[in-house]
Formats: C-alpha cells, sequence, structure tokens
C-alpha cells in the first residue's frame, strides 16, 4: 500500500497527535463538543433541570452520561441553595431555628422519576447500538469480501468500476462499529481499494479525471483545515476538523505524486488545530485539578465542622454560620475534573446534609427539653396559685420560698414562653406577699412603738448609774420588770437593742454589788468592837465562819463557769440565761472579795 494514502488509517492515535480513527473521528471529538456545551449551560432553577432532564427522558435524542451527570449535580446545586434560602428568610422573619422543617421537595421526587426513565433508556440505547455495531461490521466485512474478489484480474476490475463506486458509496454511509474491530477493518478496506485502484484499467482520461477530481477535493480540505487556526472557539475548530479528516479519507486517492506531498500539507494544518486544543484542555484540566483541591479542601472543613464537639444552642449558631460560609466558597469555585466532579460534590453535599441533620435533631431534642421543662414550670404556677390566697403567713412563706428555689433548678424554656410563664408565676407569688406585708404593716407599727419604749428604759437605766440613791437596787429592778413587759421590736433591731440594755445593765450590777460591798464592810468593822468586848475566842471563832463561807462561795462559782461551757448561745434564750449566769458568778465573786476584807479587818483587829 502507498504512503500517500496512510490517512485513513492513523485513525485517532493521528486525531490525539495528529489525525483520528475513523469509528471514533466520528464520536469522540464530538463527546468533548458536547461536555464543554453542557458546562457553559447555566440552569436558573430547579423546574428548568427538570424540564430539561424530561426533554431527555421522553424525546428523541439519545440521553449523553455526561450531560445526566451535569444535570443530576446541578439540581441539587439548586436544590441545596434554595433550602438554605428558604431558612435564612424563616429566619429573619422571626421564626425560630429548632422549630425549622424541610418540606419534601416536589421537584425533586419528579427529578428522581424522570432520572429513572433515563437510566432505562440509556440501558436500552446501548443495547441498540451495540447491536447496530455488530451488523455494520458484518455488512463492512461482506464490502471488504466483495471488493477483495473484483481484485482477481485486471479485467474484473474494469468490468465492476460501477459496483465499486456503490460499494465505496455504502461504507460511507455505514457508521459505528465495534471500536476493537476499526483500526483492522479500515486498513483491509483500504488496502483492497488501492489494489483495485492499482489493477483498475480505465482508459488514460477517466483515471487522469478522477485523480483531479479527487486532488481537488483534498486540496480544498487542507485549505479549509488552514484557514481553522484562524477561529478563536478552539473547541469548534476541533470539531470542524473531525468533519474535515472524516471526508479527507472518505475521498479517493490522488495521483501517486501528489500523495505524500497533499498528505503532508492536510497533517500539517491538523497538528496546528490538534495543539491548540490540546494546550486548551492542558490549561482546562490544570484549572480544573487547581478547583479540585479546592474542593477538596472545603470538604475536609466541612467534614472538620461535622465532627467538632457542640455544647449548646449558640454553639450550634456559630458552627451554622462557619458552614454556610464554606458553602458560599463553594459555590465561587469552578468545576473540578470531569471523572471527579460529582464524586467531589456528593462528597460535600454528605457533609452538609448530615451537619443539618444533626442540627435539626439537635433542635428536637431541645424542643422536647423544652416541652418537659415549661410543664414543670406551670406545675409550679398551679401550686403558687393554690397557695397564693392562704393567710398562714410563715408556713406559706416558706412553701413559695422553696417552689421559688426549685424554679431556679428546672432548666431553659424559649424565651417568649419563659417570660410569660415567670410572669404568672410572680404574679402569684407576689399577690400571697402583698398580703401578708399588709397585715403585717399594723404589726410593724406597733414594734417601732415598743422600740422607743425600751429604748426610754435603757435611757433610765443608763441615768441610775450616776445616782447614788439608796433604793438603787430595787429602781433598777422596777426598770427590768418594766423593760420584760414590752413587746417585741423590729426584728433587725433586736439584736443591737438586746446587746446596749444587758451592756447597760450589767454596768449597774457591777456598781450595785461594789456599793453594797462598801456598806456591808464598813457595818462589819463597826460590829468588830462588840465582838470583841465579848472577849475569849469570839473573834477566831467569827474568822473561821467568814473561811467556810470563802470556800462555799467558791465553790458555788466553780459550779457556775463550769456549767457555763455546756451552754450554747445559738438562739436568744441560751444568750439570756448565759448573761443571768455571768452576773451571778460576778456577784459571788465580789461576795467571795468582802469576806476577804473582813478577814484582813478581824487579822488588823
Amino acid at each position: 500500500m502507498d504512503s500517500q494514502e496512510k490517512a485513513p488509517e492513523m485513525g485517532m492515535e493521528k486525531l490525539q497527535a495528529e489525525a483520528v480513527q475513523e469509528e471514533q473521528v466520528v464520536n469522540e471529538p464530538q463527546q468533548v463538543v458536547a461536555d464543554e456545551v453542557k458546562e457553559k449551560k447555566v440552569y436558573a432553577s430547579k423546574k428548568e433541570v427538570v424540564e430539561r432532564v424530561k426533554e431527555i427522558a421522553h424525546g428523541e435524542e439519545n440521553p449523553q452520561k455526561e450531560e445526566v451527570d451535569y444535570l443530576k449535580m446541578m439540581f441539587y446545586k439548586l436544590l441545596v441553595t434554595e433550602r438554605e434560602a428558604t431558612l435564612k428568610d424563616y429566619i429573619e422573619k422571626g421564626g425560630d431555628p429548632e422549630t425549622y422543617q424541610v418540606i419534601p421537595d416536589e421537584d425533586e421526587e419528579v427529578f428522581k422519576a424522570e432520572m429513572a426513565v433515563i437510566k432505562e433508556r440509556r440501558a436500552q440505547l446501548f443495547k441498540q447500538q451495540e447491536e447496530e455495531k455488530e451488523k455494520n461490521l458484518k455488512r463492512k466485512l461482506e464490502i471488504i469480501e466483495r471488493i477483495k474478489s473484483m481484485i482477481t484480474s485486471p479485467e474484473e476490475a474494469n468490468q465492476s468500476f460501477q459496483e465499486f463506486k456503490a460499494l465505496q458509496q455504502e461504507w460511507k454511509e455505514i457508521k459505528n462499529v465495534p471500536a476493537p474491530q476499526v483500526s483492522e477493518l479500515w486498513r483491509n478496506y483500504q488496502l483492497y481499494v488501492e489494489q483495485f485502484y492499482d489493477l483498475l484499467k480505465l482508459n488514460s482520461e477517466a483515471r487522469e479525471y478522477d485523480f483531479k477530481k479527487n486532488l481537488e477535493t483534498k486540496t480544498r480540505l487542507c485549505e479549509a483545515a488552514e484557514k481553522l487556526a484562524e477561529q478563536d472557539d478552539l473547541i469548534s475548530a476541533f470539531y470542524q476538523l473531525q468533519e474535515l479528516h472524516q471526508e479527507y479519507r472518505e475521498t479517493g486517492p490522488v495521483a501517486k505524486e501528489m500523495r505524500e506531498e497533499i498528505w503532508a500539507r492536510f497533517k500539517a494544518a491538523s497538528t496546528v488545530i490538534n495543539k491548540r486544543h490540546q494546550q486548551y484542555f492542558e490549561q482546562l484540566r490544570a484549572k480544573e485539578e487547581e478547583n479540585l483541591v479546592k474542593k477538596t479542601e472545603l470538604c475536609e472543613k466541612a467534614e472538620a465542622l461535622l465532627a467538632e464537639e457542640r455544647k449548646g444552642s449558640a454553639d450550634w449558631e456559630r458552627h451554622t454560620k462557619e458552614m454556610i460560609e464554606i458553602q458560599t466558597e463553594w459555590k465561587t469555585i469552578g468545576f473540578a475534573p470531569q471523572k471527579m466532579n460529582v464524586k467531589i460534590f456528593e462528597r460535600f453535599r454528605a457533609a452538609c446534609d448530615s451537619f443539618f441533620e444533626k442540627k435539626a435533631a439537635y433542635f428536637k431534642e431541645l424542643k422536647e427539653n423544652f416541652k418537659i421543662n415549661a410543664e414543670k414550670k406551670r406545675a409550679l404556677i398551679a401550686k403558687a396559685n393554690e397557695l397564693k390566697d392562704s393567710q398562714e403567713w410563715r408556713s406559706t412563706s416558706d412553701k413559695l420560698i422553696a417552689l421559688q428555689k426549685e424554679w431556679k433548678t428546672i432548666g431553659a424554656v424559649p424565651k417568649k414562653l419563659g417570660d410569660q410563664l415567670w410572669e404568672e408565676f410572680l404574679a402569684a407569688c407576689n399577690h400571697f406577699f402583698e398580703a401578708r406585708n399588709a397585715v403585717g404593716a399594723g404589726q410593724r407599727s406597733e414594734e417601732h412603738g415598743n422600740l422607743e419604749k425600751k429604748r426610754d428604759v435603757i435611757a433610765r437605766l443608763k441615768a441610775l448609774q450616776e445616782s447614788a440613791a439608796d433604793n438603787l437596787q430595787e429602781a433598777v429592778q422596777q426598770l427590768v420588770d418594766e423593760y420584760g413587759q414590752i413587746g417585741h421590736v423590729p426584728f433587725k433591731e433586736k439584736d443591737k437593742l438586746y446587746a446596749e440594755y444587758h451592756e447597760t445593765l450589767n454596768a449597774l450590777y457591777r456598781t450595785l454589788n461594789v456599793n453594797v460591798a462598801k456598806r456591808r464592810l464598813n457595818n462589819f468593822k463597826n460590829k468588830l468592837k462588840t465582838v470583841a468586848e465579848q472577849g475569849g475566842n469570839a473573834l477566831d471563832n467569827e474568822r473561821a465562819r467568814l473561811v467556810r463561807h470563802y470556800e462555799t462561795l467558791k465553790q458555788e462559782v466553780q459550779t457556775y463557769e463550769n456549767n457555763l461551757c455546756f451552754l450554747s448561745v445559738s438562739s436568744k434564750k441560751g444568750n439570756s440565761l448565759i448573761d443571768e449566769m455571768n452576773r451571778k458568778v460576778q456577784k459571788l465573786k465580789d461576795d467571795m472579795n468582802l469576806v476577804l476584807e473582813k478577814i484582813k479587818a478581824i487579822d488588823n483587829q
């Protein structure tokens, strides 16, 4: 076979490098263009996507996997965006995030149903295409065998020329065959076609005319291929080049001396377009790889955010804001490589869906807790309402205070409801305490009067400290009795008043004891002369009696002091008893000192 006519048999390898195989020249570049067109298509709503899916599902066109995957990605992207916008609008209008529920989307159900139809159609189409390819393969093999039979002799080739041209036309009209047989099939076909031409014994004029027409066609194809380099739309230029390749190899041979030259020219023009196309897709793939890296990082951020621990509503709201920011950034990034585009989106969507599902579950549980807490607070309100009209002031006060403490231990409820419940509870408590305070107003007035009376008694007791009257003890006792007959004073004043009263009283008793002791000592000294005149052991006997009396007093003091160690001052009554015992102890000690002075007087006598 001559090298000049090798263009068709170089096929897909040369399209990727310089040219294409017959089967893939027609299909593969079209698919690239289809991908590019669909990527440029922008859908503004889910309904537009659904309408396109319906067209594919029920129309005449064959479903393309790349477009179907793209539509699937776009639909769920729009669905997520719509749900986010609905939630945001709900919150901005005062809605409670924890009560928000996602409403099932009718478009999604329709979308899923139509996608199932497309899936079934694609399966049927694939089966039909495979059957058609096998049928085409069988017919092309028959054409090759028929051409092969025509080249048994030059005479047979001349006689069968018109049939040969008809077989060539039929070959052109037969399209797809199984991919594994494409190259071998074309090589065999081209081999026998060239052999047929080589044996063809047409007259010189007809043969030269055929070669001339083929040269004109291939020259036109070269010019068209060269002009494609001027186009800015690389995808369109590449697609047009595939059509030119298809026409070039379906065009018959040229004269042997022109075959190499015309092929080299067409090959050179194709190389320019192929290189530009390759560079474009290398840049596109690089950008898509960069987008894949960015989207992978966002997936990792979303997954990390999903895994973080959240302790309350504030954490959930903060993380929700972060997740929405991640989703917003995702929308600014372009497509990832086709084989990863759907997968990376599904990974991202899975993390987002899981986050918002957990959020919904958390707020659902929170809502249940709110409900339980609200019931507990309503129960306390009911108890408070039962007690609010009670007139058992002290016991009811204790009960209501206990209810208030219990109220504080109950967890939170929604703010609006919480404020309402608190107002009801507070109203019931205030109703009781206001009634109690109204009843106690007269009592407080009486207590203030008693306070003034007791302060007057204390003032008169203090005045007695400066008095030297003989009936001082009797006057003190009268004031003590008067003080004891006065009723209660205000609670906040009682401790201070009590301390002042007893301090004044103790000082008076000390004064009384000293004065009495002095008078008794003077009287005793005056009586000593009479005792001394009695003679004998009268003074000694008196001294011995005083010593015994001293020891008795000493024992009494010790007893009182021991008892004081066991008394508690935790109550008003206990404190009063201690003060009384302390006064007795002081009096006993004063008596002891008096006895000692008497003993000294006897010794001096």
